[in-house]
């Protein structure tokens, strides 16, 4: 069984067999959406390899708003473990996908009946939380290329476990949609900040310059 990239490789051995013995491992293709309304109420799952976004979509203008991109080590669909009721989001496998998937029942028995992992879970869910407060504060409150900059600083910012290292592989239309705007405006923003020599890009990929870490180096954690 590949280890886990999170805390419940420091749980106690009782509870790590336990764990591995209830765990699946499935795999995805990059470009599919796998994940059926039964499946999510019925499993969590936990990503080890690839990338997964969750999104919703307006059929009317066809714009799209990502909420989350899981990586290696992210946990869906907490939602729905919570509450029992189904979640009205898309899932697009971005990469080539492995995730373990564990029953429900089984992870609420752990909440109930083990600290260490419900101590784990909550941390996790607060980590949504001020994300999702991030995301609706920023689309209401800042421009695009203001929240550009700020996707690029948790970009760098190895405590931001939802968005550090996110951007790689991710095209300009992918981007945008977890901005919260259109791949046009986004790439106006690129080109302005790329004319200043504070990025450089290249396909699927956004560098940042000593420039760019010079300027807004206040706003990086210390």
């Amino acid at each position: 069984m590949q280890k886990l990239p999170f805390e419940i490789e420091e749980f106690s051995p009782t509870f790590k067999d336990e764990f591995y013995s209830l765990s699946k491992t499935t795999t995805y293709q990059k470009s599919t959406t796998p994940f059926s309304e039964n499946e999510l109420k019925n499993y969590m799952f936990i990503v080890l390899e690839g990338k997964i976004k969750t999104y919703r979509i307006n059929l009317e203008n066809m714009r799209e708003q990502t909420f989350f991109i899981y990586k290696r080590g992210d946990i869906f669909d907490i939602t729905t473990i919570l509450d029992g009721k189904s979640h009205d989001v898309i899932y697009e496998v971005l990469e080539d996908a492995k995730t373990l998937k564990i029953p429900i029942n089984t992870v609420k028995e752990w909440l109930k009946n083990s600290p260490e992992f419900s101590q784990m879970f909550y941390r996790y869910i607060s980590s949504h939380i001020r994300y999702l407060e991030d995301l609706s504060s920023d689309i209401s409150l800042f421009s695009v290329k203001d929240r550009l900059i700020n996707l690029l600083l948790a970009n760098l910012n190895p405590d931001d476990k939802l968005r550090y290292n996110i951007l790689q592989n991710l095209s300009n239309t992918q981007i945008a949609s977890l901005l919260g705007t259109v791949r046009a405006v986004l790439e106006r923003a690129i080109n302005d900040l790329e004319s200043k020599e504070h990025i450089k890009t290249t396909r699927k990929n956004i560098q940042t310059t000593s420039k760019f870490i010079e300027k807004y180096s206040k706003m990086l954690p210390k």
